[in-house]
């Protein structure tokens, strides 16, 4: 990928991340305390369980990307990459009115997945009563299962890097985003949830990522521009070369 492009998905999945907190303690927040107790755990165990859910970021990241990047090769769809990141401006753009306006966009991705969180969740409950910090980490790496559509849309931003390494840096830089979310889950969830829950908080949430995909769709023409302009740029400098032999 461009330098540029780099930057622009990290951030993308960094702020989506962050900016996104309170839809991940929304979803995870109940589903935290009836299987972990994670306030009752202490700073290890949450940095544990912690670790082992951006592990399983990571682990999708790269396998998504491997596999779409094998589906566009197969399907010789020309723009392949350029087009799974649109999509996935949308999705948080998606997300984005979903806190402004409380409208469910996204509820058909999340019961779409919720049929694999119910082969994962037996897995979970054992993981939950394990004592130490085998448990905690299993319990983490069960965690990057949960139907969430906005993990689902930054996993469309990781696949479309194309390859193992960047898919897991793209889906690790969106782990990092939820930290401050997921900790304070852990560690201090009733002031958090509060924050979190506050109407005004989720319409600037929720402005943010609007203007994110509006960024995001921008730099994304940027790039495509520009890469337009290089391959004419290209092709003249290849007729002018032609026209010096003749």
């Amino acid at each position: 990928m461009n330098a540029v492009m780099d930057v622009s998905v990290l951030m993308t999945a960094l702020l989506a991340g962050l900016l996104g907190s309170g839809h991940c303690f929304g979803m995870c927040g109940g589903i935290a305390v009836g299987l972990g107790h994670l306030p009752k755990q202490g700073y290890f165990s949450a940095l544990i369980f912690n670790l082992g859910r951006l592990s399983s970021y990571a682990l999708l990241g790269a396998g998504s990307a491997c596999l779409l990047a094998s589906v566009g090769g197969v399907l010789n769809v020309p723009q392949w990459g350029m087009i799974l990141r649109l999509i996935t401006a949308v999705m948080i753009l998606l997300i984005g009115l979903q806190f402004l306006f409380g409208w469910q966009f996204l509820g058909f991705i999340e019961r779409a997945g919720a049929r694999l969180w119910k082969k994962v969740l037996p897995l979970a409950v054992k993981a939950s009563a394990m004592p130490g910090g085998a448990g905690r980490l299993l319990l983490g790496l069960c965690w990057g299962l949960l139907p969430c559509g906005l993990v689902y849309s930054v996993l469309m931003t990781a696949s479309a890097t194309g390859t193992a390494l960047t898919g897991a840096i793209v889906m690790l830089a969106f782990g990092v985003g939820t930290l401050p979310s997921m900790l304070g889950m852990s560690m201090a969830a009733p002031a958090l949830s509060r924050v979190l829950a506050d109407k005004w908080t989720r319409k600037l949430m929720g402005a943010a990522l609007v203007l994110l995909a509006i960024l995001s769709v921008s730099l994304l023409m940027v790039h495509r521009q520009s890469g337009h302009e290089h391959v004419q740029q290209r092709l003249q400098e290849q007729h002018q070369q032609a026209d010096h032999k003749y």
